[in-house]
């Protein structure tokens, strides 16, 4: 299996500079394909404005025509997100104003499979909407290898998370501590030819839609893991990339929203490693009272999926139209 690693590691791993613009248009403009960035976001206002901007300016100008549609899914924000992206020169689009006929659930990945239905390119990019210090690399980077490389269905952003700033400068390499201490050792142990990815649970990929539609969602935190396992099952080791664009600076957790995280991207592993044998789970964490001492709050860890889209009517009947 290692040996299998380090051939996947030679053979689909790049980097954002490896396919230049001019390569990626030319490519493009050969093939027909069609490219649309999705940004979920739920109270991004401070950032999401800015990434759409460089977006537009450099990927979606007349003289770089890179991606053909850009759209921000807001999941209920209560500030001024939807207003800042659509200034910005993104369409906004509500979470529960896509396939309203389904009540929506809370989580990041209900958004990302809403927007399936909310978008038409053949290539769907998704990135973050709280990331700092942007750069359309993080776009051009992952769309890249699925313009020149048809064998390739799916690719993965890799690149440094820095932690917060230390006395040397920002903390590299520490940013990914539910990768490191959950979703490394799960697929390790459990899909080790999934080893290889450096940020598996990273918020920017890409992948053509005819696998998308095939894949089910889970709702919440473990949409990444589960999306990757499903992509390797669905079309194998040698379709799926990864492509370094950098450094990836953004809002880093408080430790029990860490904890849930990682609970629910451990539930989205055991699912796919024992179907219809769990119960739901629910997570006990702890917060100082008032009044000393330590005062139990127990949530429910995300349980539910999506199916795959290609089963639901309304976007049957899109694509038939």
């Amino acid at each position: 299996m290692l040996e299998e690693v380090e051939r996947w590691l030679a053979g689909r791993s790049w980097s954002a500079a490896d396919r230049p613009l001019d390569q990626l248009l030319a490519a493009k403009s050969r093939t027909g394909q069609t490219v649309s960035v999705v940004l979920p976001a739920l109270d991004e206002e401070a950032t999401v404005g800015t990434i759409v901007e460089i977006i537009r300016r450099d990927l979606m100008s007349a003289a770089v025509p890179l991606v053909d549609e850009l759209i921000v899914v807001d999941s209920g924000s209560t500030d001024r997100t939807a207003e800042v992206a659509a200034a910005a020169g993104a369409r906004v689009v509500h979470r529960d104003a896509i396939l309203p006929r389904l009540a929506t659930v809370p989580g990041k990945g209900e958004v990302l499979w809403r927007s399936l239905l909310a978008t038409s390119g053949d290539i769907v990019c998704f990135v973050d909407a709280d990331l700092r210090e942007f750069s359309a690399d993080f776009v051009s980077g992952i769309v890249g290898p699925l313009l020149t490389e048809p064998q390739v269905q799916f690719v993965k952003a890799m690149y440094d998370r820095p932690l917060g700033e230390g006395a040397g400068g920002p903390k590299a390499g520490q940013g990914g501590r539910v990768t490191e201490l959950v979703a490394r050792p799960l697929l390790n142990l459990h899909w080790p030819q999934l080893a290889g990815f450096v940020q598996p649970l990273g918020g920017e990929y890409a992948a053509r839609r005819s696998l998308l539609e095939q894949l089910p969602f889970p709702v919440g935190y473990g949409v990444e893991l589960g999306l990757l396992v499903d992509a390797l099952h669905t079309v194998g080791l040698d379709a799926l990339a990864q492509v370094d664009v950098g450094v990836r600076k953004h809002r880093h957790q408080d430790g029990q929203a860490l904890g849930r995280m990682a609970a629910a991207i451990y539930r989205t592993a055991q699912l796919r490693l024992a179907r219809g044998h769990l119960v739901r789970p629910r997570l006990t964490q702890f917060d100082r009272g008032e009044q000393g001492g330590f005062v139990p709050r127990t949530t429910d860890v995300d349980t539910e999926e999506r199916p795959p889209m290609r089963g639901i009517p309304e976007y049957e009947e899109r694509r038939a139209a």
